[in-house]
């Protein structure tokens, strides 16, 4: 019974549904690589962020409300949801309209913000991101030390240190990489449970259409 009791305590603590909007500690930014999610996903829903035209590569996953130790999600708000024309103006950075829905319900509301607001703070956090572009060169796919992607981000943002960032992968690729940001912006450590960074040696990255 004991062990139980403390499995459940863990799992409240790592995610919690439905808290109070805007009590939370700090963001995760998390970039997508889009060839990768339209190889495990996105060609097979014929979604148009897989459509060569339109040429992404780090696509705003989203940003994310986060505590010290675990995330709120589907917070409880007073704030409005967006229209339809607030999220299809996030589809040039965040692929489709439906993600940025979906951002909004699950980790936007959370933040306290008007979903106006939210987009903007998205926004305003996604460019300030320089994105490497030797990744955006790519000829061909190829196969690399997840590390290699994060030291890239590491050289193209001066002042980021190796526990600001943290790199993801998914079915054996570079999945995404997601950057902690205080609640107004600047760069800071993750926390422990953020810093969990891909260890393959021969991720797959794909290049873009």
């Amino acid at each position: 019974m004991r062990w139980f009791v403390i499995l459940l305590l863990s799992v409240r603590l790592a995610h919690a549904d439905g808290e109070r909007a805007g009590a939370f500690d700090y963001y995760v930014l998390s970039l997508s690589w889009s060839p990768t999610w339209c190889a495990l996903e996105g060609d097979a829903r014929s979604s148009p962020q897989c459509d060569p035209e339109r040429d992404f590569g780090w696509v705003l996953h989203g940003l994310w409300p986060q505590y010290e130790a675990g995330w709120p999600s589907y917070c409880r708000t007073a704030q409005r949801d967006p229209s339809r024309a607030q999220t299809a103006a996030m589809a040039d950075i965040m692929g489709t309209p439906g993600l940025a829905w979906y951002q909004w319900k699950k980790h936007g509301r959370c933040s306290g913000l008007s979903a106006s607001d939210y987009f903007a703070t998205a926004r305003s956090a996604y460019e300030a991101v320089t994105r490497p572009e030797v990744f955006r060169k790519l000829t061909k796919p190829v196969k690399l030390p997840a590390s290699v992607v994060e030291e890239a981000f590491l050289q193209a943002n001066p002042g980021w240190q190796a526990d600001m960032v943290t790199i993801t992968c998914k079915a054996g690729r570079i999945q995404e990489a997601r950057v902690c940001l205080t609640r107004d912006l600047k760069i800071r450590t993750c926390g422990s449970d953020v810093v969990n960074d891909c260890r393959m040696t021969d991720a797959l990255l794909e290049k873009i259409p």
